[in-house]
């Protein structure tokens, strides 16, 4: 079933914003002052001041290219007059999921529909840019482990995303409920993920959420299913004219750059990569801790180890695949493409082919592991409602309070006018 968890966009406890506390991670953080200049270095500077200023210009210009080469198309068509609506998948508070039927070829998708916020200070409903910058990313990625958009229409009050109904559920599910699995089946879902990495990656396109919750599979009871990446909420086209940071993402599975709020690049996604192969394999999280602020602290002291309780069956050419995705510099980290040649992927020898063959994944523990992450993943389901729901309540109560105070202001007028009238009807009949 298709997952709806996309359309939570602020939940905080989750961790899809992981609100990293800095202060709590490293003490005081000290500004850095502004370096002043003298006088003379200023007059020196000015001799050159117009090339930051023509840098300036081309990146502007730039933006301008890419943006008039990414619009996001909405059709302000009726969604109902092309699609058949169907039941409801799933619901957030953000909108719902429903399944829909195109009428002209027959063909199943899903239907997000996704409420938009009516003004910039309101946190209900979807900020509009947001949504065009997920829309334009996903019509700019057609490739086949990566959910595919069909269509996008708009109206006053809510968008409509045709996106590709995936039926298959989670990967981490699918591997849960196997009694055993060899290194070389995971590495079979791992190559999928991994090109659509490299294809997402080669457009300059980062992906900045990758966990477990956003690895889907195409369909159930086939017997090679296929690798859905969805979920792009967070995701970004990068440009070499400008630097990115951002802060947002699971704290389980976010780089160290995300944590010291450092310019970004697909090497993020690769650390994600490695944290999701070093779980797929142990059944257990590298760097977790009791807490966010723990957890965040492990990433970036770089505390983990391949304990052999957990890795007691896991090949060593595995364990250097992690090694090399789960490195503090992004430049060192292997790339996508890297992955792919890397011996474990792609055996260069009988010997590193024998060994996927006959290790194993940790399947006892790993099954522990979801079981608790599913556990997580409905507790934090409730609480959002609840609090969506109290949220909702609220904006009720203030319109009931801004309601009643324009009654009592209509209802002040109406007497300062009656007053009014009275004394000109007592004048009029004085003088009579």
């Amino acid at each position: 079933m298709i997952s709806f968890d996309d359309i939570l966009r602020d939940r905080h406890a989750e961790g899809r914003y992981c609100g990293i506390n800095q202060e709590a991670l490293y003490g005081q953080v000290q500004a850095r002052p502004d370096a002043g200049c003298s006088s003379r270095e200023q007059c020196v500077r000015g001799r050159t001041a117009r090339g930051p200023r023509e840098r300036e210009r081309k990146r502007e210009k730039t933006r301008e290219r890419e943006r008039e080469s990414s619009m996001a198309v909405f059709k302000l068509e009726n969604v109902e007059d092309l699609y058949e609506i169907g039941e409801v998948l799933g619901s957030g508070h953000f909108g719902e999921v429903r399944e829909v039927r195109e009428r002209a070829t027959g063909t199943r998708w899903a239907g997000k529909f996704l409420k938009l916020r009516k003004c910039a200070a309101s946190r209900l409903g979807m900020d509009r840019r947001a949504v065009e910058r997920e829309v334009e990313i996903l019509q700019a990625l057609q490739h086949p482990s990566i959910m595919a958009i069909r269509d996008v229409f708009e109206s006053r009050a809510e968008v409509v995303l045709v996106v590709e109904l995936i039926l298959g559920g989670e990967l981490f599910d699918f591997i849960a409920a196997k009694e055993s699995l060899l290194e070389e089946d995971a590495i079979g879902f791992l190559k999928q993920i991994l090109e659509g990495l490299s294809y997402m990656h080669d457009k300059h396109i980062a992906h900045f959420d990758l966990k477990p919750e956003n690895i889907m599979l195409s369909a159930k009871d086939v017997p090679q299913p296929s690798i859905k990446i969805i979920d792009f909420g967070l995701a970004q086209r990068l440009s070499p004219a400008e630097e990115y940071r951002s802060m947002g993402g699971t704290p389980q599975y976010i780089a160290p750059e995300v944590i010291n709020n450092e310019p970004l690049s697909v090497a993020s996604d690769m650390w994600s990569i490695g944290v999701i192969t070093y779980i797929l394999l142990s059944g257990a999280s590298p760097f977790q801790g009791d807490t966010d602020e723990e957890t965040l602290r492990n990433i970036i002291g770089m505390n983990y180890t391949f304990e052999d309780r957990y890795f007691r069956d896991t090949s060593e050419i595995a364990k250097d695949f992690i090694k090399k995705l789960l490195v503090k510099e992004q430049s060192e980290r292997m790339t996508a493409d890297e992955c792919l040649l890397h011996p474990w992927i792609k055996p260069l020898t009988r010997k590193q082919a024998a060994s996927r063959s006959r290790s194993s994944i940790n399947i006892r523990n790993f099954k522990r592991f979801n079981a608790k992450r599913k556990w997580k993943m409905s507790y934090n389901m409730v609480w959002a409602c609840t609090r969506f729901s109290r949220l909702q309540l609220l904006c009720k109560d203030r319109a009931n309070e801004d309601q009643e105070l324009r009654q009592c202001e209509s209802d002040q007028e109406d007497s300062e006018s009656n007053r009014a009238a009275l004394i000109r009807r007592r004048r009029l009949s004085s003088t009579s």
